[in-house]
């Protein structure tokens, strides 16, 4: 299933930090690429901020109404399972 969809309200934000180069964020910049166009003509008010920075550990955080946070680390993972990581983050805010 694409990543590609409209998400719930409740979802406020989306923060994915990763590394430019280090082997273990290929996968997390792998589905950027491949799915931040489709999830961003979905949700084109939905603020996604992505931060890359040399070593940084790969993770996904949601935020989510009254400013609950949840955090989910992809580091040495494939683009398929980052993307399975994602919907489930992502459906937590219904």
């Amino acid at each position: 299933m694409s990543a590609a969809r409209a998400f719930s309200n409740s979802l406020k934000e989306l923060r994915i930090h990763l590394s430019q180069n280090t082997p273990s964020s290929k996968g997390l910049r792998d589905f950027i690429v491949k799915e931040y166009p489709g999830i961003k003509k979905a949700n084109p008010g939905l603020p996604i901020l992505i931060r890359e920075a040399n070593g940084v550990e790969s993770r996904i955080i949601a935020r989510f109404g009254n400013g609950r946070e949840r955090k989910v680390v992809v580091e040495d993972m494939t683009a398929g399972d980052v993307q399975q990581k994602f919907n489930t983050l992502v459906s937590e805010a219904n």
